[in-house]
């Protein structure tokens, strides 16, 4: 029985993550509908993270092996610098760090301040308003390429990105908003959205790896909950890139309008 909670906690975190509709908030959720502390782990979070991690990392591994390569030739062989495609990837790189620095700032200060705010009745209200936010530009679909992105663009988003730290609120959802304001195109808007969220699962993990202390009773579930969120994330990630391009978002406003209205009127 144990087995199968830690398997069904790392399917719902694999859906979620991806998706614009707070993984955190229905991990909260879950553990109120069903009165349960036992995934009150944060160890077992913290390898749930690193799972969606790897899976959102193998979907754009190609990108990020050659954003790489270009950042590393452009430090350390002056030659190839005036390469108008390594300087494009170079400058989306320190783009990407750009956008997290906010959200990173914000959240090592006052990540505990934050959490503790959390509740059915905060939930309720950042559903709806994740909801109304992907509402509003679920017709948008900018001209703008990601190598057109700007300093300002990158705080801008970067500002989107730290709002999602309030409980409820989408990270992914926030970010995609703060894009397609922006002005780009939905593909190079999901690809800068979900390369903002790397930078941010790593320094996530990074922190809290040496305070992993794993019984070993646990191991088992673990790793089955590791690989059900992997696996999820994997799955959930390209369904979802496949309804942004083809601008539906506003289906995940209505299913976030109704789990709010539920948080806010019955739970």
């Amino acid at each position: 029985m144990i087995l199968f909670k830690y398997i069904i906690f790392g399917l719902i975190q694999g859906l979620t993550e991806p998706l614009p509709i707070s993984s955190s908030g229905h991990l909260f959720l879950f553990k109120y509908l069903f009165n349960t502390n036992t995934f009150n782990d944060l160890n077992f979070e913290i390898i749930l993270n690193f799972a969606s991690f790897i899976a959102i990392f193998f979907i754009f591994r190609e990108d990020i092996i050659r954003l790489i390569k270009s950042f590393l030739t452009f430090i350390f062989n002056s030659k190839k610098r005036k390469n108008k495609t390594i300087k494009e990837d170079f400058k989306y790189c320190w783009l990407i760090v750009l956008g997290c620095v906010p959200a990173g700032l914000v959240g090592a200060l006052f990540k505990d301040q934050i959490e503790s705010l959390i509740s059915i009745k905060l939930l309720g209200i950042s559903f709806i308003v994740t909801a109304l936010a992907l509402l509003f530009v679920k017709n948008k679909d900018g001209k703008r390429l990601g190598k057109d992105l700007t300093v300002k663009d990158a705080i801008i988003i970067g500002l989107f990105q730290m709002i999602a730290l309030m409980p409820g609120i989408s990270r992914s959802g926030s970010v995609l908003v703060g894009c397609f304001l922006m002005g780009l195109k939905r593909e190079d808007a999901l690809k800068y959205a979900f390369m903002l969220y790397l930078p941010v699962s790593i320094g996530s993990f990074v922190l809290g790896i040496t305070d992993l202390n794993i019984g070993p009773h646990l191991i088992g579930p673990y790793i089955y909950g590791f690989l059900a969120s992997m696996v999820m994330t994997y799955f959930a990630s390209l369904w979802f890139f496949d309804v942004v391009k083809k601008g539906k978002l506003y289906k995940f406003s209505i299913y976030l309008v109704i789990v709010g209205l539920l948080c806010l009127l019955v739970l």
